[in-house]
């Protein structure tokens, strides 16, 4: 009885909530789950089937080996509906992104600029957020691009900035900190490095202070690129083990997995023969029904077998906010690293 359509456009909202502000996936899981039901049982099968494609996105995130396919009435209304689509290929595109899939995000955001100018009953605070997570994807490309179409897609970032700005304007607590991180994503394409490393420290801070936990391990993660790509390892690392945590403590075990085997495979001549990569399976606290099964990424942590006669200690990645006495709130070397994550 009453409004449904609103009654359901209610719960896309909370739904939105728990994706985009970081609340622990599990929860956000189970809410998809009901709006869908929800939707299903009242036959709002346009709203149901863009619910579904949110709902992949966060099993995917979990680590949860399952996709739930779409009926052959919602194949009908992803090729028909233009609202449909934005939703489906933004889907697609941020999760290639998040996993660090260049092709499949390259193949897909050209599908979403196709359809994302017709669209229709796009929800207004939705525009934020994919300003945010596109602008981020424009930048990448134009890193990987190169001179040729490099230009157009840091030209398109920029736009996706300064609407970010105005976001700001209006609420510095809900998006300053997504304008920081498109800023030091903008001047790492325009090789304007020290200033880069300002916004990142910036983003990351002001995604912590604000409470962005899913965007704090973001934040964290592309600076940790940001480094790599100066061949400043050590900080590098220590970037990449917060992002490991936050990602975790998100209940992201699927990209926490992916960002363990990343870590392990390009730092393990850096690290050396006395310092090994280490892995749990720790659900910070969480019931055993959280972590999805098979998932191989839980939290991990520099061992050092060189210190107390043999003896192994580890300790989990902990904030980039106590630094080497430099200001810059990160490590300068791999003995500071040590330091922090190794009994002396």
């Amino acid at each position: 009885s009453g409004d449904i359509m609103q009654a359901a456009v209610n719960r896309i909202l909370v739904c939105n909530h728990y994706v985009f502000t970081g609340v622990n996936l599990q929860t956000a899981r189970e809410k998809i789950a009901e709006a869908i039901q929800f939707t299903e049982n009242r036959k709002l099968m346009i709203i149901m089937t863009q619910m579904q494609y949110s709902q992949n996105s966060v099993l995917k995130l979990i680590g949860a080996d399952e996709e739930r396919k779409c009926t052959a009435e919602g194949e009908e209304i992803l090729a028909t509906n233009n609202s449909v689509m934005t939703s489906h290929y933004f889907q697609k595109v941020c999760i290639s992104f998040l996993f660090r899939s260049y092709d499949r995000m390259k193949e897909n955001i050209g599908k979403y600029l196709a359809c994302v100018g017709n669209t229709w009953a796009n929800l207004f605070i939705t525009h934020a957020f994919h300003a945010f997570n596109i602008g981020l994807i424009f930048f990448w490309l134009a890193r990987k691009s190169g001179d040729g179409d490099g230009q157009q897609w840091k030209e398109r970032g920029k736009l996706s900035k300064m609407a970010l700005k105005k976001w700001t304007e209006s609420s510095s607590w809900n998006f300053e900190n997504k304008w920081y991180l498109l800023e030091a994503e903008e001047l790492f394409c325009s090789n304007n490095f020290d200033a880069a490393k300002t916004y990142y420290d910036k983003a990351i801070a002001s995604a912590k202070d604000h409470k962005f936990i899913n965007e704090e391990a973001l934040a964290c993660e592309l600076a940790a690129y940001f480094y790599l790509e100066l061949g400043q390892m050590d900080k590098a690392l220590e970037l990449f083990l917060f992002a490991h945590e936050k990602y975790h403590e998100w209940g992201a075990f699927g990209k926490c997995t992916s960002l363990f085997e990343f870590v392990s495979s390009n730092f393990t001549s850096f690290i050396g023969s006395g310092l090994t990569l280490t892995n749990s399976n720790d659900t910070m606290g969480q019931e055993a029904a959280v972590a999805a099964p098979n998932v191989t990424g839980g939290l991990f942590s520099l061992t050092n077998t060189n210190v107390n006669m043999g003896q192994e200690t580890a300790a989990p990645a902990a904030a980039p906010n106590v630094d080497d006495g430099d200001g810059d709130g990160l490590l300068s070397s791999l003995d500071d690293v040590l330091q922090r994550y190794s009994a002396s």
